[in-house]
């Protein structure tokens, strides 16, 4: 099998053979949904657990704002947060300390609790391997999730693509961009997209439910925004046209995809937020997030399942593009 997520098809296999007879699990495992939630009486739980794989000398830090955003895409609010911590035998004390101080320096940013976990130090790895469980919590009638999305909804993109992966390029093969003559600036620039913009979209998403109608909420991450676009279709048994040019790919995304060959549509998209809700809402909700620093466009909308995955481009009418990998998986493995 090839580096990163499981084939759709073969998830999707997968999870054909889960069923629950928990009446109080009202989100389960699904394609497209970024957490369980759990009826817990006055309040819905909602759990989500998501590993980083990569090295990173964040590594502390990205775990807790990844597992935090799938929480915020169900409308909650991360509370307490559990990490599994694996560490080579060649890092030393220093370097395992420095990781944990990175975990409880971002629960701390955000407000959340870190109420336990575990850490070894084994075999079978080369550097270190975070595996983060993110609870939260929502309000019963505030509940929103990726299959939410309904049959004229526009799609409202934050921030833009795709910060994740552009910022790891630029951290890991500054080398092979230099050579692609890729400038100096460029490459510093990149290096510090995982702050800014960020790869947080908590405030994106409160500020959404707080201003407008929103049906579904998905932050698209591995596979990137055309993988995360997909991820809503299928949840919400619905079709999308979305408009090539409304697409806001950042102009250091573009420069580093052009210069190693990648597509940024395919690629690792942390820190951008997809927002579905009715068109009357888009301008309040665009306005909102602007006054609070946070761009954002209108780049489709929800269609009948029947009408297709549609991207609209200068040649017309295509086919959403489709990956099997992230482009930064394909990268890094060819």
């Amino acid at each position: 099998m090839e580096v990163g997520k499981f084939p759709s098809a073969m998830l999707e296999r997968l999870l054909s053979k889960v069923t629950s007879t928990d009446p109080r699990v009202l989100v389960g495992p699904k394609i497209g949904e970024d957490a369980a939630v759990i009826d817990m009486g006055n309040r819905l739980l909602v759990a989500k657990s998501d590993p980083v794989t990569f090295a990173t000398d964040s590594i502390g830090w990205y775990a807790v704002q990844v597992n935090a955003n799938d929480v915020a895409c169900t409308g909650g609010v991360p509370k307490w947060f559990l990490a599994t911590l694996l560490i080579p035998p060649k890092f030393s004390e220093d370097e395992a300390e420095q990781v944990f101080e990175q975990i409880v320096d971002a629960c701390r940013t955000l407000d959340i609790a870190l109420i336990g976990g575990h850490s070894e130090v084994t075999y079978g790895v080369d550097r270190p391997i975070i595996l983060g469980s993110m609870l939260g919590e929502v309000e019963l009638d505030r509940l929103i999730h990726t299959g939410g999305a309904q049959e004229g909804d526009s799609i409202v993109l934050t921030k833009g693509i795709a910060i994740e992966g552009t910022a790891l390029l630029a951290r890991d093969c500054a080398d092979s961009l230099r050579q692609a003559e890729v400038s100096p600036e460029t490459i510093e620039k990149c290096i510090t997209f995982l702050t800014n913009p960020g790869i947080s979209v908590l405030k994106d998403a409160q500020l959404a439910c707080a201003v407008a109608e929103v049906h579904s909420m998905h932050d698209p991450t591995e596979g990137g925004l055309a993988t995360g676009l997909r991820e809503v279709a299928k949840a919400s048994g619905l079709g999308l046209a979305v408009e090539e040019g409304s697409i806001p790919v950042l102009p250091e995304c573009q420069t580093i995809c052009r210069a190693l060959g990648l597509d940024p549509l395919g690629l690792l998209a942390s820190g951008a937020l997809l927002i579905t809700l009715p068109a009357s809402d888009v301008p309040k909700l665009i306005l909102t997030l602007e006054k609070q620093g946070i761009a954002g466009w209108e780049i489709g909308q929800m269609l009948a399942q029947e009408e297709g995955l549609i991207m609209i481009g200068h040649e017309g009418e295509v086919l959403l593009p489709e990956f099997q990998r992230d482009e930064l998986a394909r990268y890094f493995t060819q």
